[in-house]
């Protein structure tokens, strides 16, 4: 007599939009995990290509539990918001629709968790690297059992996009990335800083995903993303000010808060800032970004871990 099959303990999810010709790397990936303890759910944000039938057809391969959800277009943020919704397992891993995972990551999240994880970390932190193998940024330092997110940048001077595997218990319970008209961008980020301040993330320093920079991902394309989005990041600095590590840091927030909000024309952002005496000696700096940001033809000012 069968007994009851048991829920996986981890969520594969992808945001994806428009990306059926490059979601197949993600599909052969997870294809090839030798641990199957995951479900993949796919949040198709309102692509016009033919995602919806590739899904179909990997659906009925029925290789792995695939679960597809289509919405109206919101944005990576908005997907994430829905994700997060819809999860059920214990854990989660968002993979990037032009990104695939090692071929032992499964096993490595799952088989870490059950051996060092319980309520006390958020999830676990581990390694993004390059097609070639090479890790992106640098390693984690080996004598931490733990840290939250900023600290491993801010203190420990880690460099480069992590990949972050979290408890759903906790992207449930905190505030779901605000959806404002019109924008389609709020930096990732947001959730993560606010996780941070009640635990730390258990690190593994494991390749867990290979990343390719796509010409039209959103981190090759900060600029445009400032220029179509400064309500999400206006509401985005206010947050990364509340929570800086140092006056140095909140004080580059206050710069791009500025900047933002001169783009919305709000005219009440030194009153509506958490720091208001930081944001009035910013004001002129924030002022020439907004001439920078208006007025160059790069695509992109930086690498940004949002």
């Amino acid at each position: 007599m069968g007994g009851k099959k048991l829920k996986p303990m981890l969520t594969v999810f992808t945001p994806a939009y428009n990306r059926a010709y490059t979601l197949h790397l993600c599909y052969e990936s997870l294809k090839r995990q030798r641990c199957k303890d995951f479900i993949w759910l796919i949040i198709d944000d309102g692509s016009t290509d033919n995602t919806r039938e590739l899904v179909a057809e990997w659906i009925e391969e029925n290789l792995f539990p695939i679960r597809y959800h289509y919405q109206e277009n919101k944005g990576m943020h908005g997907a994430h918001n829905t994700a997060y919704e819809l999860i059920e397992t214990d854990l989660n891993v968002c993979i990037d629709s032009d990104d695939y995972m090692a071929d032992d990551a499964v096993e490595k999240i799952t088989a870490f968790w059950r051996k060092e994880g319980s309520s006390r970390y958020a999830g676990i932190v581990g390694l993004d690297a390059a097609p070639s193998g090479e890790v992106i940024g640098t390693l984690m330092p080996d004598h931490l059992k733990s840290s939250t997110l900023t600290d491993l940048y801010a203190k420990h001077k880690v460099k480069g996009d992590k990949k972050l595997v979290y408890r759903s218990e906790l992207t449930r319970k905190f505030p779901p990335y605000p959806i404002f008209p019109g924008e389609k961008y709020c930096p990732l980020s947001y959730k993560y800083i606010l996780i941070d301040q009640e635990y730390s993330l258990l690190i593994l320093n494991e390749v867990l995903c290979f990343v390719e920079y796509m010409p039209d991902g959103s981190s090759m394309n900060i600029i445009k993303q400032y220029k179509k989005n400064p309500r999400g990041f206006s509401f985005f600095r206010k947050i990364a000010m509340t929570y800086a590590t140092s006056y140095k840091e909140r004080f580059r927030e206050a710069i791009h808060y500025v900047s933002s909000s001169m783009m919305i024309k709000n005219s009440r952002f030194l009153l509506e800032s958490p720091c208001k005496w930081t944001t009035f000696i910013a004001t002129p700096f924030g002022f020439i970004l907004y001439l920078y940001i208006q007025n160059t033809s790069r695509a992109t000012v930086l690498k940004s871990n949002n």
